[in-house]
């Protein structure tokens, strides 16, 4: 009786983080039939509906949502605890599920996996990436490396640097526009601007420099935006003058694709962190990789790279 319930718990949770009995088939390698059937035998047992089924979409009742609420986290923990048992006291194994940014993954993290996966072999990490920022627990991710999800009693982050936002543009660009001496002159030049995946609205060219000064900028809009890597991009082609986090811009300004516009002033973002759940049995995979890459993250020396002004 527990092992049935156990798995038709699985086909439950697993159904409601993918969103559809296919999915979550092919999440723990069963056929569709199979997950449907599990489900639809849990509802039976508890009496209640748990999800409003239709051709095209998958969606919690109100009790499905109210149990998969009480029962995602808790789950998880049993079914990670067990899992370390299984593989003898605590020694990391298993998928790690893993939310990046684009740039900042690619650039900077992927090439610390090589080391990692070469001091815990039995620990197979699945990277996602994506520039929003997503909902770990319901979503099911371990571990996201990124920047500005709110922080809730479930969720710890430990920052790794504190990132500098520049203003760039291409020197072709510059070449045909002299760069500007102050904010103020901003208003002359074609401007890339940013619309942010979190609000939907532009973000502002607020700026501030070492005097302690603080100038909001306006610019002529010529292209909006909601990727930073492509309005990195956009800048090297000479489209206009960007606004930048340093991480996506310092690979274009080490290759001459882009340069600084003044210099001496700059904005601040959102600190880049690790987040993960803050679990009471906090799987060791979990543990030994946070570890490893705020370790590995120091050594690299980025983090004062990302804050130069």
């Amino acid at each position: 009786m527990l092992n049935e319930l156990s798995s038709y718990l699985d086909a439950f949770i697993s159904a409601a983080d993918e969103g559809s009995f296919s999915a979550a088939a092919r999440r723990m390698g069963q056929t569709p039939a199979a997950i449907s059937k599990s489900v639809g035998q849990l509802e039976a047992r508890l009496g209640v509906r748990l999800f409003q089924r239709s051709t095209r979409r998958l969606a919690l009742t109100s009790d499905g949502e109210r149990l998969y609420g009480q029962v995602r986290l808790p789950w998880g923990e049993i079914g990670d605890a067990l899992a370390d048992l299984r593989q003898g006291a605590g020694k990391p194994a298993g998928t790690l599920k893993v939310s990046l940014a684009y740039t900042v993954g690619r650039e900077y993290f992927v090439p610390m996996m090589d080391e990692f996966v070469r001091r815990y072999p039995d620990v197979v990490p699945d990277l996602h990436f994506d520039n929003r920022q997503v909902d770990l627990i319901a979503e099911g991710f371990d571990v996201a490396i990124g920047g500005g999800i709110e922080l809730t009693d479930a969720l710890i982050a430990r920052e790794l640097a504190r990132l500098c936002i520049v203003l760039v543009a291409s020197p072709a660009y510059l070449k045909a526009h002299p760069a500007p001496a102050h904010p103020l002159e901003l208003a002359r030049h074609r401007g890339l601007l940013r619309r942010l995946l979190s609000t939907g609205r532009l973000a502002p060219w607020t700026l501030r420099n070492t005097a302690g000064e603080e100038v909001v900028a306006s610019v002529r809009p010529v292209m909006v935006l909601n990727d930073p890597e492509a309005i990195a991009h956009a800048a090297a082609s000479g489209m206009g003058i960007a606004m930048l986090p340093l991480p996506h811009a310092l690979p274009l300004l080490e290759r001459g694709e882009l340069v600084r516009v003044m210099p001496e002033w700059y904005a601040e973002a959102t600190p880049l962190a690790i987040y993960y759940t803050s679990r009471k049995l906090l799987p060791a995979k979990v543990r030994v990789f946070v570890d490893y890459i705020v370790e590995a993250f120091r050594a690299s020396g980025h983090a004062a790279r990302f804050q130069q002004v």
